[in-house]
């Protein structure tokens, strides 16, 4: 990751403080210096500098708007005299910035925005917007959410899988109605944590969420050894059918809201201690012979509770396979959750969504970028420890078999 030396002047700094506009003069002084710093890494020189690496010369600048929660900026774009500036600088860091106002203005056109909605399209843009308008940039996004949510994913293994789903409100055919926006992480097997993609479903059906994994499978998704998720019974029933043979990890933390629910409010300080010690053993002999000493102190007691306990076992420790270090991140879809705590920032602004495509183009942007800081940042899991696991419970398995060709 390239490294930028910036610096700030004094009037700018003061205006963090005096104004309104500081924040925005300080980040457009920031990414002007960081556009130069770019155009010098293109150029192998900087400004005046003699170098017989020099690859072309500058040759001004071009203004060029960006509009951020902050306000619009006025960005220097380096011009170069034997060829064209490059830089992903704006388009990754306004697709999002561009799903949703796009979604803000269609329902406008549309009639079905407030004032306030209004009133945000034009303070984002200065101008009205036609439908003509909206189309353009519609083609100009749509093919890039569309291409990345669709991509191949033949080139790598995903062994765990992370699925949710977010409930959002689309206006259909005149009336508003309740849709599932279906999403699924992966941790490849070199580590790192991909968003695999995002479907709209008519609701959390069984139906729907078989859609979803077949249509992950027919990208080659593949490997799959975990998948973590609530116990929402569509979800389960499609994931036992389409991965086959993948271990099913229940959401811890679900679980434990199910299961409190479930207890007496006298007993439920007790018996979260106790139950939680259970998913904390250190392995799954431990885990069963802690249920047993719950199932038989507190049957009677809570015998609602107890029954889920012993139900659910199988599926809240499954994760007690794996070695230690992968389990915290495993057991619960708590990642996934503060995935989402962003795509619902967005909807309580949208609130309404004016079609089924404004919801693929928003989310889909913000799942993009949160996609590609994830590639560039650290590796979320080491997986070596999970091959060497593997490998060892495939000599275990094989073992019976040799001992019983040779009687």
């Amino acid at each position: 990751m390239a490294q930028y030396n910036i610096t700030v002047d004094d009037e700018v700094l003061k205006g963090l403080f005096t104004g309104d506009k500081g924040v925005a003069l300080l980040l457009e002084k920031v990414l002007n210096q960081v556009l130069n710093a770019q155009a010098s890494e293109q150029l192998h020189a900087e400004p005046y500098e003699r170098s017989e690496d020099r690859r072309g010369y500058r040759n001004g600048t071009r203004p060029h708007p960006l509009t951020t929660h902050v306000g619009t900026l006025t960005l220097r774009v380096p011009r170069l005299r034997n060829g064209s500036f490059s830089t992903e600088l704006f388009a990754r860091y306004q697709r999002s910035e561009q799903a949703l106002l796009l979604a803000l203005v269609e329902m406008v056109i549309n009639g079905v925005s407030t004032r306030k909605i209004t009133a945000i399209t034009e303070e984002l843009r200065g101008a009205e917007f036609s439908k003509s308008t909206v189309s353009e940039l519609c083609k100009r996004l749509d093919p890039i959410v569309q291409a990345w949510n669709e991509r191949n994913l033949r080139e790598t293994r995903y062994p765990f899988v992370l699925v949710d789903a977010i409930v959002l409100k689309i206006r259909e055919d005149g009336r508003v109605r309740s849709r599932a926006a279906m999403i699924a992480t992966g941790v490849n097997e070199e580590g790192y944590r991909e968003i695999l993609g995002v479907m709209l479903g008519d609701s959390e059906s069984e139906a729907s969420w078989t859609e979803f994994f077949s249509w992950l499978k027919g990208r080659d998704l593949r490997g799959v050894g975990i998948v973590v998720s609530d116990s929402h019974s569509g979800l389960v029933k499609a994931l036992r059918t389409q991965f086959q043979g993948a271990t099913w990890q229940r959401c811890q933390t679900h679980f434990m809201r199910n299961f409190l629910d479930a207890t007496p409010k006298n007993l439920r300080d007790e018996l979260y201690g106790k139950v939680r010690a259970i998913l904390d053993a250190p392995d799954v002999v431990t885990a069963r012979l802690l249920m047993d000493q719950v199932v038989s102190d507190y049957s009677e007691k809570a015998e609602k509770a107890v029954t889920l306990l012993e139900t659910a076992f199988d599926d809240i420790t499954a994760v007690l396979c794996l070695p230690e270090r992968y389990r915290k991140r495993l057991r619960t879809t708590n990642g996934v959750e503060r995935r989402n705590e962003e795509n619902r920032r967005r909807d309580r602004v949208i609130r309404i969504y004016p079609n089924r495509e404004s919801v693929i183009r928003l989310i889909g942007a913000l799942l993009m970028e949160m996609d590609e800081k994830w590639q560039s940042g650290h590796k979320y899991l080491d997986m070596k420890d999970y091959f060497t696991c593997r490998e060892e419970q495939k000599k275990q398995t094989a073992q019976p078999s040799k001992v019983s060709q040779l009687r």
